[in-house]
């Protein structure tokens, strides 16, 4: 009768030891942290940023190394610092293009080797076979002025010619109205992008600030759009600000290559 007892005293011990367990694992259960599925990420539109006539100093390397997101340089041949400056942006992972000297309609402070409406097509080809020789990593070519050069058939089909050859893409700078590289581009099938905004016109922080808003809505709108800086200061610390408020805005910085079309 003892032993008899003594057994159902276990057994009871031992049902309320299952039964505690099975409670503790069950509040564990519902106080679990629970997962929030998150929501899926929605891109307001992409940007890309272009700096333009790097080439002249290394001035800016400093504040360009704070800016932590995709940038597209576009650098000038022949100088100085030319290929010294696309080797370092390339190392710091930024897109390279070359920033081709055109023919401007007013005639002063042209570069070394600016490609003229007048020049002959060997003339032509030649200084862009020199100029990315002079700056290295090219993905691109852009127009550094251009003004009478983008309106010239002629003077864009010998350099478009060129530019598929070496498989590289054009961005229009869109110095003119009246640029023809956009039809001229789609009728060969040159990969082709184009400047929407200019970023500092003025070097003044507050107007590269709205400057870059229109750019945001542009993005927005069209869901994508490329603006020009320059090789200045004042326009990479406002860019190194303003880019991350940007991107969690929901917009992308991307590479000019990743717009051509």
């Amino acid at each position: 009768m003892k032993r008899y007892q003594g057994l159902k005293k276990a057994v009871l011990v031992l049902s309320i030891l299952v039964i505690t367990e099975s409670i503790l694992l069950l509040n564990l259960w519902i106080s679990r942290p629970k997962k929030i599925p998150k929501a899926p990420s929605v891109i307001k539109g992409k940007i890309a940023i272009v700096i333009d006539d790097w080439g002249y100093n290394l001035n800016n390397l400093d504040i360009l190394g704070q800016i932590k997101y995709p940038l597209t340089a576009s650098i000038l041949p022949n100088l100085n610092y030319s290929r010294a400056v696309s080797g370092e942006l390339h190392k710091r992972g930024l897109e390279i293009i070359l920033h081709l000297p055109m023919e401007p309609h007013e005639k002063f402070r042209l570069e070394k080797n600016t490609i003229m409406t007048s020049m002959d097509e060997p003339t032509i080809r030649k200084i862009i076979m020199q100029d990315l020789e002079s700056v290295t990593y090219v993905s691109g070519v852009s127009n550094h002025m251009g003004s009478k050069a983008t309106e010239d058939l002629r003077t864009m089909g010998i350099i478009f010619k060129e530019l598929k050859k070496r498989h590289l893409y054009f961005l229009d700078s869109l110095v003119s109205s009246e640029s023809l590289c956009f039809d001229l581009a789609d009728k060969i099938h040159l990969r082709f992008a184009k400047r929407d905004i200019f970023l500092d016109n003025q070097e003044e922080s507050n107007y590269i600030k709205g400057q870059i808003h229109k750019l945001k809505t542009r993005a927005n709108v069209y869901g994508q759009a490329i603006g020009i800086g320059h090789d200045r200061k004042i326009t990479l610390e406002v860019l190194k600000e303003v880019m991350p408020e940007i991107e969690k805005e929901g917009y992308k910085f991307v590479f000019v290559s990743e717009l051509v079309k």
